[in-house]
């Protein structure tokens, strides 16, 4: 008998139109890809990419040395988050197997729907103090890999104050 693997994904329906959702990928083995500002550079770019391929906006996203935090909404009601992070996915992969062969993603991706009575401020207060949680840096103004795609982080920011 085959063992099959527990679905821990919502339905594919939860994901689609103008919803909210905060997505969490990380590098295979903890290796720290997202040291190097070119590196960053080239994962943000094809963020921007599958971003707008799919609809989406950013309004926080936050490379940690070996994961990045994603919020994603999306801005029609024919956005599909999961298909925008499975293509963000891909096209990051397929620059790793290229350019990093030994590091890759994990299989999976943690994510959650961002609920209104939840609030998408405290989501993104919550993705901005990883930095310093982690004692990379004592304030978060100062972690250089963070920003937004389709907004500004500016008029993020001014809303969570």
């Amino acid at each position: 008998m085959a063992i099959r693997e527990k679905t821990h994904r919502l339905p594919r329906k939860c994901y689609r139109g103008r919803v909210a959702a905060a997505f969490t990928l990380c590098i295979k083995d903890r290796k720290p890809l997202f040291i190097d500002s070119t590196v960053v550079n080239i994962f943000t770019e094809i963020l921007k990419n599958a971003a707008a391929d799919h609809h989406c906006q950013i309004p926080a996203y936050c490379f940690m040395p070996d994961h990045v935090h994603i919020i994603a909404t999306g801005i029609q009601e024919d956005s599909k988050l999961v298909n925008f992070i499975n293509s963000y996915k891909q096209k990051t992969g397929f620059w790793m197997s290229k350019n990093q062969p030994n590091v890759s993603w994990q299989k999976d991706f943690y994510d959650h729907i961002i609920r209104k009575a939840e609030g998408l401020p405290e989501v993104i207060r919550y993705i901005l103090d990883n930095p310093v949680r982690q004692g990379l840096v004592a304030d978060w103004h100062d972690y250089p890999f963070k920003g937004a795609i389709g907004c500004s982080l500016e008029e993020v920011l001014e809303y969570l104050l």
